[in-house]
């Protein structure tokens, strides 16, 4: 059996496994973006989120991952057994795609069904990777070398959570909602600015700088790795306990405050470090109240915010060619500028 390797047993990296339980906790984030060296565990880390989240529920075997209950979004055969009364929802774990780079845009869209086509003559459509990817996450690994045209896709179903498929006569609507998580190497090329800006956070990722924890690194790999069900058995109880601390954390995010102090601070620091549009706002006020949400807190502080601004806003600054200090510094910098109320 192919399990994950378990997301608690992870050494280090906590900046890339905080961003992915905000994700988890609060999807409206946006995606990630997790930048760094190769052999960090940054694909580990995103297949082991398939394994730590809480379970969803689904209407029916419904390929869309409709919703139960949210009647005005199902697709047109959960509507027909729904009138029937013959939906039955059921439990499954939350969906982690991959989006190989290779991927034709039939495969991540959805097309014509031909076997059904050559066979009966009917035309259906055959969902592709974004109806298997709603409600959950679209991981793309090396997503700066993804092509223009799947870009684009990407970029369209992200901004209207919709994918429509118009060829051979169909027109198929459906509901396209989903984490992107893209990783790469930035050495190897720079994403497309709209695409940039699409994610809610981006995080970077080293191999580590200190002898214990590359050893502790190799040793939990090497029994993984020999015993697999040994080595998730022993995990487990962490895994679940973070399952929990999660879905608690879903399930209080309506409740929590944002007072106007924390949203002032926000916008203070956006305006200090020139970042376009509001979505660098939008994002740690979500981001922020993520995390408050999971450290079983009632209200947004500035400290909260400052928590999570360099993941939020690094990815978002111009480029300034007399400045050749990181942005994460730059964002560090800029935080020490502007006073916390």
């Amino acid at each position: 059996m192919a399990y994950p390797y378990p997301f608690s047993a992870i050494v280090g990296q906590d900046e890339m496994k905080r961003a992915l339980i905000l994700a988890a906790v609060d999807p409206s984030i946006g995606g990630i973006l997790v930048f760094g060296d190769r052999g960090t565990g940054k694909s580990t880390a995103v297949r082991a989120v398939a394994g730590m989240l809480p379970p969803m529920m689904v209407a029916g075997d419904c390929r869309y991952n409709c919703e139960p209950g949210v009647q005005s979004k199902y697709c047109s055969r959960c509507k027909d057994q729904a009138n029937a009364g013959q939906l039955k929802p059921r439990k499954v774990a939350v969906p982690v795609i991959d989006l190989p780079l290779g991927a034709t845009e039939d495969r991540v869209a959805g097309a014509l069904d031909l076997e059904k086509a050559l066979v009966s003559g009917e035309k259906a459509f055959e969902p592709g990777l974004l109806a298997s990817a709603h409600r959950g996450f679209l991981y793309i690994d090396e997503v700066n070398l993804l092509e223009d045209h799947l870009v684009d896709l990407l970029l369209d179903v992200a901004a209207s959570g919709v994918n429509i498929v118009e060829r051979e006569g169909l027109s198929i609507r459906h509901p396209a909602r989903f984490v992107l998580v893209g990783s790469g190497n930035p050495e190897e090329g720079e994403l497309r600015p709209q695409l940039l800006d699409r994610f809610g956070l981006s995080v970077e990722v080293a191999s580590p700088k200190d002898v214990a924890s590359r050893v502790e690194v190799v040793k939990r790999r090497d029994a993984f790795d020999r015993n697999g069900d040994a080595f998730v058995e022993s995990w487990k109880r962490k895994d679940a306990s973070l399952r929990s601390k999660i879905a608690r954390a879903r399930d209080g995010l309506s409740t929590i405050d944002t007072p106007d102090s924390a949203l002032e601070f926000a916008s203070s620091l956006c305006l200090k470090l020139g970042v376009d549009g509001l979505r660098g706002e939008l994002t740690l006020m979500r981001a922020a109240r993520a995390l408050v949400a999971f450290n079983g807190k009632r209200e947004v502080t500035s400290a909260d915010v400052h928590a999570v601004a360099i993941s939020a806003l690094r990815h978002r600054l111009r480029r300034d060619p007399l400045d050749e200090t990181g942005s994460g510094m730059r964002v560090e910098r800029a935080m020490a500028e502007v006073a916390m109320p």
